[in-house]
């Protein structure tokens, strides 16, 4: 199947292409959409969709370029490719990572989660949450929804500019709880709805509809859930292999263990030689390497595969899928980047000057693809301080958050910021020129190895204070379990009932504020704002007297950059 091109125009910079897609996003928001208007024969039935979305056209690709004699070429597809997946990601899977990813081997990327009944009533969300270029394709939209006419409008909404939709069903953060979406609409009080929102949907828009769900407490709930999806219409499944409350839990299927592998490839062998043959599974869950990629799909037989954490520190970690590093080194296999390239040099000229110019953007922002060696991508992969750069070019492009963009930084670079120390300079970053003078840093070290001076003083500091942080994580977990298990003694049907009361972060505006109030006014402000399960103390004076003999939060306060993995990568 041949899906919808971008609307964008294709002769235009990245950056228009992206402020056009936003503008056309809001005007539809605006309008009404006669369904009865609409091409009865451009309608694509559940059977067509499922049965060519596994067919794949190699459309030509018009490029000046030209190859060395007997070279391999692989396009990348114009379809619907759905083996390789970069996960949805609160935060996380944003336009300057996607490209990033694309260029090193990811099919098919899914946006961050995005609220529709906010989507579809606030051109302002929209502009902030949506991000999109027309080589960004193609493209999963995915959204939190708890009602079939939000789901089916903003489905409608983003139809122009993206594949396929999903319905997030596997968020388990705390806030899918108050929001009530996520995996908190698995239970079956709200079958019937998920059901709803699924069937408004595949009404509405003539590209699939995707769900994206989490483990029920058993295979066989899990199964019924995943045969009612397909039966309201969805064409794609994507299971991670955890359970949805995992912070009770410990081994295999919690936050920590291992996914439960065989319980996809039970689900998928099941689904086999059913009426839902055609229908697709994706396996999500223990992927950190290639290698594990290649186990997961041979093991569970999955149609796909998506990662989250693996791609994260790797977003190379498709990149073996066009071919070996013996390969590579063997025959010139030329691979297509779409949009162009930012840079593939590592050289220590190029680092220094990262910044300082248009370094990278002579390729970079329309429509036109760069063919790349493949042992051009191997060297490029394996230099962390090149990829960080490349992605720190495409955030400058592309604006996103700060915090957002220092997570990956942090992320991509983990090893030479740790090496270097220089790891808590780079969470104290406010800009991207300072990132990149950290990279620069970075090279300059990794040149002049003897510039270096390790500084004993400030390893002292870091290990006490990783102490601290791990002893508040196990206190946590402490906590947590305290709580469980009262409000199991108390036959309360919610187990997180009592995890919900005063869980927010304080944040620096906040504690500012308690600083001008008496102390009747602090204890009544602090709880007001949900944070009685922090130490006020530790907040207003910068530590707690009772030390670690204080029952409650010693968390630092919420900040613009500061990023909850365990809360916010669960998208």
């Amino acid at each position: 199947m041949k899906f919808n091109v971008s609307p964008a125009k294709r002769s235009r910079e990245s950056r228009d292409a992206t402020t056009s897609t936003r503008k056309e996003v809001q005007q539809c928001a605006n309008q009404e959409r006669n369904k009865d208007s609409l091409n009865v024969q451009q309608k694509r039935s559940k059977k067509d969709s499922n049965v060519n979305l596994k067919k794949s056209t190699r459309t030509k690709v018009r490029t000046t370029q030209r190859f060395p004699k007997n070279a391999v070429i692989i396009r990348q597809p114009r379809t619907l490719e759905y083996k390789y997946i970069l996960a949805p990601m609160v935060g996380a899977s944003e336009l300057p990572f996607r490209i990033l990813c694309r260029s090193f081997g990811a099919q098919l990327c899914y946006t961050p989660m995005m609220i529709a009944s906010e989507f579809v009533t606030s051109p302002k969300y929209v502009q902030d949450n949506f991000q999109t270029v027309s080589y960004d394709r193609p493209l999963v939209c995915h959204f939190a929804a708890n009602t079939p006419k939000d789901f089916a409008q903003a489905a409608k909404m983003v139809e122009p500019y993206c594949d396929a939709v999903d319905l997030n069903l596997g968020c388990p953060q705390r806030t899918a709880y108050a929001g009530h979406f996520g995996s908190y609409l698995l239970d079956d009080k709200d079958r019937d709805l998920v059901v709803q929102m699924i069937q408004a949907a595949v009404k509405s828009v003539d590209i699939p509809i995707f769900c994206k769900i989490r483990l029920l407490d058993t295979y066989d709930d899990t199964k019924r859930l995943c045969t009612q999806l397909y039966q309201a219409g969805a064409t794609l499944i994507a299971v991670h292999g955890r359970y949805r409350a995992t912070f009770h839990r410990k081994g295999p299927g919690a936050r920590d263990g291992p996914a439960l592998l065989d319980q996809i490839q039970r689900l998928k062998e099941e689904f086999a030689p059913s009426e839902f043959r055609d229908r697709l599974l994706v396996t999500n869950g223990n992927t950190i390497t290639y290698e594990d990629v290649v186990k997961n799909l041979e093991e569970t037989k999955a149609d796909g595969i998506m990662s989250a954490e693996g791609i994260l520190d790797d977003p190379a970690l498709y990149l073996e899928r066009f071919g070996s590093r013996e390969e590579a080194s063997k025959q010139t296999i030329m691979v297509e980047v779409k949009g162009g390239r930012s840079y593939f040099d590592s050289s220590h000229d190029s680092i220094l000057k990262l910044g300082e110019g248009d370094l990278g953007e002579k390729n970079l922002g329309d429509d036109k693809s760069t063919f790349v060696d493949l042992q051009e991508l191997y060297k490029a992969a394996d230099d962390k301080v090149q990829m960080a750069g490349e992605y720190l070019t495409l955030a400058q492009r592309f604006p996103t958050s700060m915090r957002t963009v220092i997570f990956h930084s942090r992320r991509i670079l983990k090893e030479e910021l740790t090496k270097y120390q220089l790891m808590e300079e780079c969470l104290g970053c406010s800009s991207i020129p300072e990132l990149l003078n950290i990279i620069q840093k970075i090279r300059w070290y990794q040149l002049n190895p003897s510039k270096f001076e390790y500084d004993n003083e400030k390893s002292k500091q870091e290990a006490e204070a990783l102490e601290r942080k791990r002893f508040e994580e196990g206190k946590r977990k402490r906590y947590e379990g305290r709580m469980i298990r009262k409000a199991k003694r108390e036959g309360k049907e919610d187990i997180e009932f009592y995890l919900r009361q005063g869980a927010a972060v304080p944040t620096i505006k906040t504690v500012q504020k308690l600083k001008k109030l008496s102390k009747e006014g602090q204890l009544k402000l602090w709880k007001d704002q949900d944070h009685s399960q922090h130490c006020m103390d530790f907040h207003l004076l910068g530590e707690c007297s009772r030390g670690r003999g204080c029952a409650f939060l010693h968390v630092p306060c919420l900040t613009t950059n500061m990023f909850v993995e365990s809360d916010e990568v669960a998208g």
